[in-house]
């Protein structure tokens, strides 16, 4: 109560100290007991009309943005901002998607406002601090000297009785001393008014910031949301006056941080790729042969995810890169196969045949094993869409890429089909047939075509 909760995991942001604000957290049996329990929460605070505002929501997985949709009014005047949020709340109500909209300001707060007549205090040899620090020490109290309690220190407080202090409309009979010793009600030099102000303001890079928030219904992910919003949010921006604009928050800023970051690395990882595939093929044709086998994953992973029903996020989008390292293996043992056999002899047209036919186990194996070790992670809630993307992704893959690559590089060579780049060994020189055939001295003998 009156603060967050201390950082039990990493992706949770502790709440600021607050005097109104309390956090309860549940732990459930998990699954259905969960989501049964947040449904009947969000429909007795949705219910609740009051001084109490509730919500109801699961721990965040991943970078802690709180309510998931967001957009930042930024602005000098507090009262302006307000009014333009107002703005910004009716559109994010107008969405079927979005649910429990709410300023992060709050409600204003009561306040009683002390106004000064200088005229009069200036004719009294009153200043307003002199004003302000006698009311200071009638409200709050004022120590004028401490006691000590053996080890302790006690502050000796001096101020006016409960009964003066009490009652709002007291606070004009108070009494003020002038420098000539009168007393002075305070109704005398100030007027009392009562208004309402804000609780807090919140800055941003030193910037007075309003941001209007919500949640958004299951199944809906908050980036599309905010992407929806965009455009006429955009429209009400040209509206507004010099100084104030509308900024998009939540999950769909910290997404965009994501691949902000991840695309600053993409020309390093791409470049160190196509070094080492260019070490091991000796040839840029070939190279280019096997990067073109990348993008074959995605086609697999869209439509695993789509299939289950996962977000294409963050971790998603880690699959697939980690994806098309693994496909471009699958890629580099089929090539290198093909050198082989080309060097052993064959000609281009049974070399392809061969090495696709040779190669098909070890692959699909080998990708197998992958599929089956991935299984465990489909039903994590956190990185459960990273699983099914690479599950699909190479079930699909590994199939096209035995169709793919043996047609491009029939297609890359179709010159060369039918020559031989190099000669058979004589059988006397030439091992054993049984012989390993990842040896790379061996020679391997290709079953000669019809003619």
């Amino acid at each position: 109560m009156g603060a967050g909760a201390p950082r039990f995991f990493l992706a949770y942001n502790p709440a600021l100290p607050n005097p109104n604000y309390a956090l309860i957290l549940i732990q459930t049996k998990g699954g259905e007991h969960r989501e049964r329990l947040l449904s009947e929460l969000r429909a007795r605070f949705a219910a609740e009309e009051g001084p109490v505002r509730g919500r109801a929501t699961r721990l965040e997985l991943g970078p802690p943005v709180g309510h998931p949709v967001q957009f930042r009014v930024t602005g000098s005047d507090p009262e302006e901002s307000r009014r333009i949020a107002a703005q910004v709340r009716d559109i994010m109500e107008a969405n079927p998607k979005i649910r429990d909209v709410e300023l992060q300001w709050g409600e204003k707060v009561k306040s009683v406002r002390l106004e000064v007549d200088q005229d009069r205090a200036r004719a009294l040899g009153l200043t307003t601090e002199e004003v302000a620090q006698t009311l200071q020490a009638l409200l709050t109290g004022y120590e004028v000297t401490s006691l000590r309690d053996g080890r302790h220190s006690v502050g000796v407080i001096v101020r006016a009785t409960e009964a003066e202090r009490s009652q709002l409309e007291d606070l004009g009979n108070l009494v003020l001393t002038v420098r000539d010793g009168r007393p002075v009600p305070v109704a005398q030099v100030a007027r009392v008014s009562y208004t309402a102000e804000e609780p807090i303001l919140w800055r941003r890079s030193r910037e007075t910031v309003l941001t209007v928030r919500a949640d958004v219904l299951d199944g809906v992910q908050a980036p599309d949301v905010t992407a929806e919003l965009a455009p006429r949010m955009a429209a009400l921006e040209q509206t507004l006056p010099p100084g104030y604009r509308i900024e998009a928050g939540g999950a769909a800023e910290e997404s965009e941080k994501a691949n902000v970051a991840l695309a600053e690395v993409f020309p390093v990882m791409i470049g160190v790729m196509l070094l080492l595939i260019m070490i091991q093929m000796q040839s840029f044709s070939k190279t280019v042969i096997v990067f073109l086998t990348f993008p074959l994953g995605l086609i697999g992973a869209v439509a695993a995810l789509l299939i289950a029903d996962a977000p294409f996020g963050f971790v998603a989008i880690l699959g697939v890169i980690a994806l098309g390292g693994m496909i471009m293996r699958n890629t580099l043992i089929l090539a290198d196969q093909i050198d082989h056999d080309l060097a052993a002899g064959a000609t281009m047209r049974q070399a392809i045949v061969e090495s696709t036919v040779r190669r098909t186990r070890p692959v699909v194996l080998t990708a197998l094993a992958a599929v089956l070790a991935f299984l465990p992670l489909t039903t994590n809630i956190f990185w459960g869409p990273m699983a099914i993307s690479m599950i699909g992704g190479l079930t699909v893959a590994t199939f096209l890429t035995r169709l793919f690559l043996p047609a491009l590089y029939a297609l890359w060579f179709r010159r060369r089909l039918d020559r031989r780049e190099s000669k058979p060994a004589d059988a006397a020189e030439a091992p054993n047939p049984t012989q390993d055939d990842d040896h790379r001295t061996s020679v391997i003998p290709i079953r000669q075509a019809a003619e």
